[in-house]
C-alpha cells in the first residue's frame, strides 16, 4: 500500500435514485431508494477512494458495515455520498459516510474494508470453489 493511504482522505460522490435502486414493494407511488441499494453505493464510493493508493494487484473488500437510513430519497431525486478514511491499519481500513439528498440527511454510519491481493484472493476462492465441489 501507498504511503499515501492516509487518515483524512474524503470523496464525495453524486448518484441519482433511478427505478433499479428503489423499492417496489409498497407500489409504483411510493418507490424510495432501497437500503441495499444505499448501502451498495457507499460501499463503492469507499473501494474507489482507496483504489488509487492500495498498489497494483491489489483491491478491497467489505467486512463490516454500522448503518443507519434516516430518511427517504424519492425515485429520480439526487444523493451526494461523502466518505472519509478515518483508520488506516494496514491492510485494514475504515471509513465514516454520510449521505444526503437536496431536503435532508439520510443516512450515516461506518464501513470497514481489508485491501487484499488479488492473486491470492483468486487462489483461496480457487480453493474454497474446490473443496465445495468435492464435498
Amino acid at each position: 500500500m501507498s504511503d499515501t493511504l492516509k487518515p483524512g482522505l474524503t470523496a464525495t460522490c453524486r448518484i441519482t435514485v433511478d427505478t433499479a435502486r428503489t423499492i417496489g414493494f409498497m407500489g409504483e407511488e411510493l418507490r424510495v431508494y432501497s437500503t441495499p441499494s444505499l448501502l451498495y453505493d457507499v460501499e463503492v464510493a469507499c473501494r474507489e477512494l482507496i483504489l488509487p493508493h492500495v498498489g497494483e494487484g491489489k483491491d478491497s473488500v467489505g467486512t463490516r458495515v454500522e448503518f443507519d437510513h434516516v430518511g427517504a430519497t424519492l425515485l429520480g431525486m439526487w444523493v451526494e455520498i461523502t466518505v472519509k478514511l478515518t483508520e488506516v491499519n494496514a491492510p485494514a481500513v475504515t471509513f465514516e459516510f454520510s449521505a444526503r439528498d437536496a431536503l435532508e440527511e439520510v443516512a450515516r454510519g461506518k464501513h470497514s474494508r481489508f485491501v487484499v491481493g488479488l492473486e491470492k484472493t483468486a487462489q483461496r476462492l480457487k480453493a474454497k470453489q474446490a473443496k465445495a465441489a468435492g464435498g
